[in-house]
């Protein structure tokens, strides 16, 4: 190997190292941003907290909601006085993060949700979700529980099992 050859290569290898950093932090920001806004509105009722991590060309794709930071801010004070989430597992990948959770109150009966957003330069620019009703563990035909509140705690000390 020429001296040329093996610059090259420690180059090539020093930037992986340094690109695998700055997604690991990007990553672990985009979560606590989703994990932020998750708690802050569903839990604190704090819809202040929309104009600060939203982006103001918000996009919400639940048919439900209405368009816009706007309307995502407005609808905070009308949620029901029973309604709380619990947020668990996520998982993240460049601009996208993937948060499962449960959410009470806000149908006749505790749903499990799984929430998408699409985060640009540091705001939530771009939310997706699927909602089912809570089948409990003991109704389930695989005996499973569709969500473990201590399924987020299980994921940060590193163990996937159950």
């Amino acid at each position: 190997m020429t001296m040329s050859a093996m610059s090259a290569k420690t180059s090539t290898t020093t930037m992986t190292k340094m690109t695998t950093t700055t997604v690991t932090s990007t990553t672990e920001r985009n979560k606590a941003l989703v994990l932020d806004a998750m708690t802050a509105l569903f839990q604190r009722r704090d819809a202040s907290a929309v104009e600060r991590l939203y982006a103001p060309g918000y996009i919400q794709d639940n048919p439900t909601i209405p368009q816009g930071r706007d309307a995502l801010a407005a609808l905070i004070p009308q949620l029901p006085a029973d309604l709380f989430y619990e947020p668990g597992l996520m998982v993240a990948e460049g601009d996208y993060v993937v948060i499962h959770g449960r959410i009470r109150g806000w149908a006749p009966r505790p749903q499990v949700v799984i929430d998408i957003f699409r985060i640009e330069d540091g705001r939530l620019a771009e939310h997706w979700d699927v909602l089912q009703d809570e089948v409990s563990g003991g109704a389930a035909s695989s005996g499973i529980a569709m969500f473990s509140p201590d399924e987020r705690a299980t994921q940060l000390a590193g163990s996937g099992s159950r």
